[in-house]
């Protein structure tokens, strides 16, 4: 028999009872987190109170939340004043008549624009409506309006047009509207897409009114964008980039003594407009010192007439945008045709020499013959609509 193998020594400071080496040692189990929920439940159940302001709140959000919904649309806040402002034209009645027949049934706690909407959606004037309620039976509505700027023709058929190319229809019609030609005819209530005409649109909303209502017609010539006066004055745009400086730049002109007589105002740049002149007519002599400002000292000693100012003023009333242009007449200069140019110059100081300006073909345009004297007291309604010639 073989003898039984002993056992190894242990070694030097190797603790009495601890795993062998080569033993994978077992990790310690990790403590278990209680899980949030766990906790608040358990801290609920330990506190009655808690439990019980739970329950009522409970209970209670559904009585509030539809107790709210029936206070917002009951009596207790119907809207029983209606306050519009905004409304004018010839459809004032009928767009007053439908807000507040739909304002009447709403709240003030419940106000619904598209409902307000929907009610004077045949009435394509308005163009927006805002509503203000005033706790607990007042409601205010500012109408904004798209009032018609110009008559589109097609043919023999003719219909009112917004400045922003919406199509208002023909019950809108006015006799004093401009009339602006397209080549196809749109739908009431349609939005125009030529780039032209919308372009024309945009120069006769930016208009004054003091010079809106002596407007004839807007067409498209050689020199661009043309507008006709109906005292046969023609106004060279040329585009309808800064609408609201040429007009500016037009009623100075106008308010120019130096323009009377013109045939045209070419206001394409407007800080230098050029008023034309037909061939046989001389441009009236006047200082670029008397012609700048009121109460200036104009040759010989006299004073510049007091109430141009006043006459900018008032054709310039309604402009929103526009650089400040002082107009300096010079001596007229003979351009090619035999028409004479007046050129006026804005924002500098008017220089020594005769400024001459190139006078637009007039080939294909409209004649003209009344003096721009004539537009410009029109313009301030001085004058009547029936223009003479000069």
């Amino acid at each position: 028999m073989s003898r039984p193998r002993a056992r190894p020594a242990p070694r030097a400071g190797a603790r009495r009872g601890a795993p062998a080496l080569g033993r994978a040692r077992q990790a310690a189990p990790a403590p278990r987190l209680r899980r949030p929920w766990r906790a608040s439940f358990a801290q609920l159940r330990a506190h009655r109170r808690l439990r019980i302001a739970l329950l009522c709140l409970l209970v209670a959000l559904p009585a509030l939340g539809g107790g709210w919904l029936w206070f917002r649309t009951s009596s207790f806040v119907a809207v029983e004043h209606v306050q519009l402002d905004g409304v004018r034209g010839p459809e004032a009645r009928a767009i007053e008549s439908a807000l507040t027949g739909a304002a009447r049934r709403m709240t003030t706690l419940d106000v619904r624009t598209g409902a307000l909407l929907a009610a004077v959606a045949p009435l394509r004037v308005v163009r927006a409506v805002r509503a203000s309620a005033s706790f607990p039976h007042g409601l205010r509505l500012a109408v904004v309006e798209q009032p018609p700027v110009a008559a589109l023709t097609v043919g023999s058929a003719r219909t009112a047009v917004a400045a922003d190319g919406v199509v208002l229809g023909p019950a809108l019609l006015t006799g004093s509207l401009p009339t602006l030609g397209a080549s196809a005819q749109a739908a009431p209530g349609t939005r125009l897409r030529n780039p032209g005409t919308l372009g024309a649109l945009s120069v006769l909303g930016a208009a004054p009114v003091s010079l809106a209502r002596f407007i004839a017609h807007v067409y498209e010539g050689p020199q661009g964008l043309t507008v006709a006066m109906r005292n046969g004055l023609l106004v060279y745009f040329g585009d309808a980039s800064r609408p609201h400086a040429k007009w500016l730049s037009l009623a100075r002109v106008l308010a120019d003594p130096s323009s009377a007589g013109a045939s045209y105002v070419d206001v394409r740049l407007p800080e230098r407009p050029a008023a034309g002149f037909p061939a046989g007519v001389t441009p009236p002599a006047q200082s670029a010192a008397g012609a700048a400002s009121a109460g200036g000292e104009a040759p010989g000693g006299e004073l510049a007439p007091a109430n141009e100012e006043s006459a900018v003023a008032a054709l310039a009333a309604g402009l929103s945008a526009g650089s400040g242009v002082g107009a300096s007449a010079s001596a007229g200069a003979e351009a090619p045709g035999g028409a004479t140019t007046t050129t006026t110059t804005t924002g500098e100081a008017a220089s020594g020499s005769p400024a001459a300006a190139q006078a637009p073909g007039s080939g294909s345009e409209q004649p003209a013959g009344a003096p721009a004297s004539e537009a410009a007291a029109g313009a301030a309604g001085a004058v009547s609509p029936e223009a003479g010639e000069h």
